[in-house]
């Protein structure tokens, strides 16, 4: 019968999570610490607190200038860029640029070259609503290259990304909220992560005003990938009803959950199972 192993690392400021359902510990901590490896690798590309970064270094191109790209900083910036034009402008790789700079900085991204060009102001990137997403996702690919396909992964409880559910079950039970939110959900080859303004305040900008995110309860968005959830969670916080309606009628496969009084007001047509 194979058990469920939990393993622990912190990196990118948060607590990281591993739950592998696997017959062997042993085997399944060598291929959790290979997705902790993996990790590290990351965050050497992607924080802005790290010196030698492609984030860091990118800052420093002046209109015009480009430099090649690392493998993870271009498909994080990719998909950032995706993510950007599909919430309307309400997540960005830059959420406080407006708060520096008179207008929002323009770049693009070359593929053919790998590369990234600078077509005006300074890339002040902060990739911190995508960029333990990004880190889930690239885990679960590391996981299943380790024959580990049924597992958890979870940064800092508000990012959520889950594999095949164990032997028998429908999913991973998951809450909206606490470990103990009465409001669970199975789940199972898709990712659930969460927004708010408790824990740091208001940290949310809206990138197209410069000004804080209007929504004060918190917000949850259900997708394939954790990289889109975090990035659609937090474009929550600022995007409008109405706007918020015609993001998720063209992305059905997206769900937002919308914290209120005593449970959340899903929004979308994706079906997520609840628990019984």
């Amino acid at each position: 019968m194979a058990d469920v192993h939990l393993f622990n690392h912190r990196a990118m400021a948060t607590h990281f999570q591993v739950r592998i359902v696997h017959e062997e510990r042993g085997y399944a901590a060598q291929a959790a610490q290979e997705a902790f490896d993996r990790l590290a690798g990351l965050e050497s590309r992607l924080s802005r607190f790290r010196p030698n970064s492609d984030i860091v270094l990118a800052a420093a191109l002046a209109p015009g200038g480009k430099m090649r790209l690392s493998e993870p900083a271009f498909a994080c910036l990719a998909i950032a860029e995706r993510m950007e034009r599909l919430t309307l402008g309400a997540f960005s790789p830059m959420p406080a640029a407006l708060a520096t700079q008179s207008a929002m900085p323009h770049w693009e991204l070359l593929p053919v070259e790998h590369a990234i060009r600078c077509n005006s102001g300074q890339l002040q990137f902060d990739l911190g609503a995508i960029g333990k997403g990004f880190a889930l996702d690239r885990m679960g690919e590391v996981l299943r290259e380790w024959d580990c396909p049924s597992f958890l992964l979870v940064a800092g409880g508000s990012s959520i990304l889950a594999g095949d559910p164990p032997i028998g079950a429908a999913g991973w039970s998951c809450g909206l909220g606490e470990d103990d939110a009465p409001q669970r959900y199975l789940l199972a080859h898709a990712s659930l992560s969460g927004s708010g303004l408790a824990v740091k305040g208001q940290h949310i900008l809206d990138p197209r005003s410069g000004r804080p995110a209007w929504r004060q309860n918190r917000a949850w968005a259900l997708t394939d990938t954790a990289a889109e959830s975090d990035a659609l969670s937090t474009a929550c916080m600022v995007l409008r009803e109405e706007e918020l309606e015609q993001v998720l009628g063209r992305e059905r496969s997206w769900l937002v959950f919308l914290e209120q009084d005593e449970a959340s007001r899903p929004l979308g047509h994706r079906v997520m199972p609840s628990r019984a």
